[in-house]
């Protein structure tokens, strides 16, 4: 598939989980090998949730922002990682956030990631811990 393909980017909620599913599934639990019952959380009943699709409606990647302000769930499938939908999504969670009248935002960064967080302005808080088996440190970023 080439990069000249549409997509859209949708604001969404937890009606919409089958297709959320679809991309943190094969992301978290397939790839990554998170157990099922800690990718699924009560938080996401109540997040905002930003779903990319193709044109024909198949969803490719996603990311939620909870009410108090954390973004976390952030997937791309494998296949799409380099089109740019992980800063649209972090993007228009920003967004959301601060239409919110958020002040500041967190996230539990892949140690990985940090790279890709820390050039949208997040900064690292904390030290390297561990989640589901893999290395995370919070990071924050100052809306005001």
């Amino acid at each position: 598939m080439g990069k000249s393909t549409f997509f859209w980017l949708d604001v969404t909620d937890w009606n919409q989980r089958d297709k959320l599913l679809s991309v943190r599934i094969p992301v978290f639990v397939d790839e990554q090998k998170v157990p099922i019952e800690e990718e699924i959380d009560t938080f996401d009943e109540v997040s905002t949730h930003v779903l990319i699709s193709t044109a024909d409606g198949v969803p490719v990647a996603t990311g939620r922002l909870k009410p108090n302000g954390w973004i976390g769930r952030m997937a791309v499938l494998k296949a799409y990682r380099s089109f740019g939908f992980g800063s649209a999504i972090i993007k228009k969670l920003l967004h959301i956030a601060h239409q919110k009248g958020m002040t500041e935002v967190w996230l539990s960064a892949q140690t990985h990631a940090v790279p890709f967080y820390g050039k949208h302005g997040f900064k690292v808080k904390g030290d390297v811990y561990d989640d589901a088996g893999i290395p995370h440190v919070d990071m924050y970023l100052n809306l005001k």
